[in-house]
């Protein structure tokens, strides 16, 4: 359990809608979306289970179960072979899974101040212990998160700055 959550609680956690705002993208598929739907992703279908079972398609949106490396890895397997999307993660920049998956990002957008998640019910959570990052690949993720540069830095991992 991370320092920022209370004893329990849901591990349940909505990205604010302001990072959506700055992305301008409309998502063909939410892929970790909690059981009641996404809150404010803007996204024509969703799944809530079963996903790293289930064939995905178009432009994907993907805040996975922060939880231990195994699963983070399931999840980047996954994200990376469908090539098409952009993925939420924690910024873990020693961790040997985001030194190997965040080198297959066309871009990567650290993000800053550190977002504060919305709790189930709506109310606002502290800041997480670790900072958030956009990991996006294909084009349209690509373009979205450039879109977004105001939110952070960003870093492009194949060395093309000129995005």
């Amino acid at each position: 359990m991370a320092s920022y959550e209370k004893p329990g609680q849901s591990d349940e956690w909505y990205t604010p809608q302001y990072i959506f705002d700055a992305l301008g993208v409309e998502f063909d598929l939410d892929v970790a979306s909690p059981p009641g739907g996404p809150r404010y992703v803007p996204t024509k279908y969703y799944y809530s289970s079963n996903s790293l079972e289930k064939e995905w398609h178009g432009f994907v949106w993907m805040n996975p179960p922060f939880g231990h490396q195994s699963t983070k890895r399931k999840w980047l397997r996954k994200f990376f072979s469908h090539k098409n999307g952009i993925a939420l993660l924690p910024d873990r920049t020693s961790a040997p899974w985001w030194q190997e998956y965040a080198a297959l990002s066309d871009v990567v957008l650290f993000l800053s101040p550190r977002v504060k998640f919305e709790r189930i019910d709506g109310s606002i959570g502290e800041h997480p212990g670790t900072g958030t990052n956009l990991f996006a690949v294909g084009q349209e993720g690509k373009d979205a998160v450039l879109r977004a540069s105001n939110l952070g830095s960003v870093f492009f991992p194949s060395g093309d700055c000129n995005g």
